[in-house]
């Protein structure tokens, strides 16, 4: 690494106590809650610092309303059963403007995506295995 940008890491970082802190208040002002694993990662200030500002800004891009960025997270923790997340980011998207409606819609898209990746592995194994069905002709 080029010494003058390890210069600028290491500048940075020497704040990352007074970084993560800052990203945790807005993390809570956007969800409602602090993700509990923050107050284990805190332990290690500087790897924190660098990976929930990287999350924080991946959270809310500028190309996506708040409410869009939510039901992709929705979707998204669905997809990886990862129930907490799910509970904090139906709360969030409710918070910035989704309707019931509009989350219950993206867990079933999330589920029929869910569905078919089951399904496209699966039966192709099926196929590979029990072979394609021969129908009788006529």
């Amino acid at each position: 690494m080029k010494p003058e940008n390890k210069k600028l890491i290491d500048d940075s970082l020497a704040h990352a106590n007074d970084l993560g802190d800052d990203v945790v208040e807005d993390v809570e002002g956007m969800l409602g809650v602090v993700p509990f694993i923050f107050s284990i990662l805190q332990e290690r200030p500087e790897t924190f610092a660098l990976s929930v500002v990287a999350d924080y800004r991946t959270s809310r891009p500028e190309s996506l309303d708040p409410k869009t960025a939510e039901l992709i997270a929705v979707a998204a923790a669905a997809g990886a059963g990862a129930d907490s997340c799910l509970k904090v980011h139906m709360g969030a998207a409710l918070k910035e403007g989704a309707s019931r409606d509009e989350i219950l819609d993206t867990l079933l898209i999330a589920a029929m995506i869910g569905k078919t990746r089951v399904l496209a592995s699966s039966l192709r194994r099926f196929r590979e295995v029990c072979g394609e069905e021969q129908t009788a002709e006529k």
